[in-house]
């Protein structure tokens, strides 16, 4: 009997003990259940406020940015760096300031057509400059900003250059330009090279599919690997027609730098082939129907088809005698390269920087761009060769050569081409 009241004792107890137990356990589980709400809740709410944050950031942001204007200046003839301080409202201050920090480098009015001054104006009640940068040459610039007491401080920054001697070969297949970009190759070097070949080979006429080119010229690149500029070509060859051209450059004793050949002959002449590159001849010299006027008439030089801006460069060096609107030939250039020879460049959509009477040019340098100006059908360069102040063929022109060094002369070419042909070796062996 008292066994059966303690088993029931001992029964009664488990139970209330697994009530307990369960009870226990569901109250966690209610209070981790309502734990699990709050974080949920918390980290909602975290997200909320953190978009609020951001949205409240960006507006600061944008206010921030809204108070500076970052300027970017090209210079034109005769500006000075007052006048384009004041065409931004700067201070006769700061200026002041501006101007005492470049003359410790520099003279602030040595500037240049085609410069670019960038800097930084703060949007205030009064505008206060922030940042300006000014180019002294290629390779360096003056900063101007505020050090940590507000004042305007400058600082040089020389940009550290390496040369790099670059090898591009491959064969044409429709143009010169097209093939040699597919390569890689800079703009700037197609240019020069099409220049240098233009005395020996017209590229709207003499180049077929296959025919290659090699060319090794220099890069310059800053501490960090980056491209910076081109250089100098230092050899190229064609391959044209079964012919082969090399060209070597090399510099003389008189500061004279050109391209002559393996001979030791100047690839120069008195006028290039064409002035311009990429073009097709539209029209030859000698009668024709006038597109225009539309009866027969004598057509006293030759027409270029290119597309409209395409650069003209001057076919020789010499002396402008005429920049300006020639009637029917739209805006027109007259360039007199001695005593002999002249030429004329018309319907130009415009000349390039710096063009105007009396400057001199030389051979290979843009002057202006292919346009439609005056009584013209399309985009087009008219081309004329005057001889003694006629006008002739420019097409059926037998030009002098340039000449063939001597003496000392073809002595220090000889070395240099040796030089050359030694590193165009080790560039190939390298490259393989």
């Amino acid at each position: 009997m008292k066994f059966r009241i303690n088993y029931i004792l001992f029964r009664q107890f488990n139970n209330l003990l697994l009530i307990a137990l369960i009870g226990f356990i569901f109250v966690l589980l209610i209070k981790y259940n309502n734990y699990s709400i709050n974080k949920k809740h918390e980290e909602f709410s975290r997200i909320i406020n953190n978009i609020y944050l951001k949205k409240t950031t960006d507006l600061i942001i944008s206010k921030i940015k809204s108070n500076y204007e970052s300027i970017s200046h090209k210079v034109s003839s005769g500006e000075k760096l007052n006048d384009i301080l004041k065409k931004y409202k700067i201070s006769n201050n700061e200026t002041v300031r501006v101007i005492y920090e470049l003359k410790k480098y520099t003279n602030p009015n040595k500037l240049k057509p085609g410069d670019e001054i960038k800097f930084i104006i703060k949007q205030d009640q009064n505008k206060s400059l922030e940042i300006l940068e000014y180019p002294v040459s290629k390779t360096i610039k003056i900063i101007i900003n505020r050090d940590y007491e507000n004042k305007l401080k400058s600082k040089k920054i020389v940009t550290k250059l390496f040369k790099k001697n670059i090898l591009a070969e491959g064969f044409i297949e429709n143009s010169l330009y097209k093939s040699a970009l597919k390569q890689n190759v800079h703009p700037n070097i197609i240019v020069e090279f099409a220049r240098i070949y233009g005395f020996e080979i017209d590229f709207q006429r003499d180049i077929r599919k296959n025919d290659s080119y090699q060319i090794l010229y220099e890069n310059f690149v800053d501490e960090h690997g980056g491209f910076y500029n081109t250089g100098k070509i230092i050899f190229a060859r064609m391959y044209v027609q079964n012919r082969e051209i090399s060209l070597y450059r090399f510099d003389n004793n008189n500061n004279e730098e050109g391209y002559f050949d393996i001979n030791g002959k100047s690839v120069e002449k008195a006028l290039m082939k064409t002035p311009i590159n990429g073009a097709s001849l539209s029209s030859s010299f000698g009668m024709r129907k006038h597109p225009i006027l539309g009866y027969n008439k004598m057509h006293r030089g030759t027409d270029f088809a290119a597309p409209e801006g395409t650069p003209v460069m001057a076919s020789g060096t010499g002396k402008i005698v005429r920049a300006k609107w020639c009637g029917g030939g739209g805006n027109c250039i007259k360039i007199k390269h001695n005593s002999t020879y002249s030429t004329v460049y018309a319907h130009l959509k415009s000349f390039a920087k710096g063009i105007r009477l009396g400057k001199k040019v030389k051979q290979g340098s843009i002057i202006g761009y292919v346009g439609s100006t005056g009584m013209s059908t399309g985009p087009h360069l008219h081309y004329e060769v005057h001889i003694n102040g006629k006008k002739v063929n420019s097409q059926k022109l037998k030009l002098p050569s340039g000449k063939t060094l001597k003496g000392k002369e073809r002595k220090l070419f000889e070395i240099e081409r040796i030089k050359t042909d030694v590193l165009l070796a080790d560039i190939i062996s390298n490259k393989n």
